[in-house]
């Protein structure tokens, strides 16, 4: 049986590869781990695969997946994960500045404490400050969004049950959020454990500062999807009821205040002479079209019926 599967996303790494399997392979000898190494080859562009077929026919726990192109570690990690066997799989880099020696410590987290999820938090980073400030804002926002205490959301090592990967849908960039996707999927035991960060040894970073932005843009989408893609009627009408009565409120209170001028003979523009009266007719007609999107939406969704997304975990019949 395998105990732990590592999942290691690769791209354009080749220097890096043979010392990170030599030190994977020592710690897991030093425990009597049953393990797999899975590399995903994200389309790289140097030797990267030719080196880790080379590590496969040295050492048999050794498995490849190879893109025809770079398809984000987002892709590489739903691959890996759809292919790992073991009871808990843990996730990593390539660059080795994730250290194999943690992996003891997150297998112990997962398997004797029971965690689903334990995410590493780099407490000390080698990193210069243009990446590490920006980076503790982005934890410190999507911590507050998604309600899970984790100080780096960003951290590519990270230890889950085999059921909680078999179980996300991980796509585009929401690599960062597989936490909350899990949490939303009903695995809410999430702990942190403090790793070592280590200097890159080999080549340079393969993510810019617009990993911040597109990851801001990933958590509303992620956040947007998961609460309302069974009742997208709840958003759009909620905001469609909010725009309508202020434009219903703003109308009255011109109409009353019309008549109110003509009683008193006090000279009062006329409604479509005011500003607010178009105000309030914009506010009325975009309330209008979020319930016919609210509409729409749950037309299309009540059609979808058939594909549920809701995970069973255990079931039994009672049958004779």
């Amino acid at each position: 049986m395998i105990q732990i599967s590592i999942v290691i996303p690769v791209y354009n790494e080749e220097e890096s590869l043979p010392e990170l399997v030599q030190w994977i392979n020592r710690v897991m000898f030093d425990h009597g781990y049953a393990y797999e190494i899975i590399f995903v080859n994200d389309g790289s562009t140097d030797r990267s695969w030719e080196v880790i077929n080379e590590l496969g026919k040295q050492n048999g726990n050794v498995k490849a997946i190879s893109f025809t192109r770079n398809y984000g570690k987002s892709a590489a990690l739903d691959v890996g994960f759809n292919k790992a066997i073991g009871e808990v799989v843990i996730t990593m880099d390539a660059d080795l500045q994730d250290s194999p020696d943690e992996i003891p410590g997150l297998y112990d987290m997962v398997c004797n404490q029971d965690y689903d999820i334990v995410s590493g938090w780099k407490k000390q980073r080698f990193d210069p400050i243009s990446k590490t400030v920006p980076s503790k804002f982005f934890n410190g926002v999507t911590s507050i969004i998604s309600g899970i205490p984790l100080h780096d959301f960003n951290c590519g090592l990270k230890a889950y049950k085999n059921k909680v990967v078999k179980n996300v849908n991980v796509y585009g960039e929401m690599h960062r959020y597989i936490p909350l996707i899990a949490k939303w999927n009903g695995f809410t035991k999430i702990g942190e454990k403090v790793v070592e960060h280590r200097p890159r040894k080999y080549g340079s970073t393969k993510f810019g500062m617009e990993r911040f932005i597109n990851g801001f843009l990933d958590l509303m989408s992620v956040s947007f999807v998961n609460r309302y893609k069974k009742k997208p009627m709840h958003f759009f009408g909620a905001f469609g009821i909010l725009s309508f009565i202020t434009g219903f409120l703003i109308t009255v209170y011109l109409i009353v205040e019309k008549i109110r001028g003509l009683r008193q003979g006090i000279f009062v523009r006329e409604i479509t002479d005011q500003p607010m009266f178009f105000l309030a007719l914009v506010a009325l007609i975009i309330g209008v079209q979020l319930f016919l999107t609210g509409f729409l939406a749950e037309m299309m969704t009540s059609n979808n019926a058939r594909r549920t997304d809701y995970n069973i975990e255990k079931e039994l019949n009672f049958n004779p």
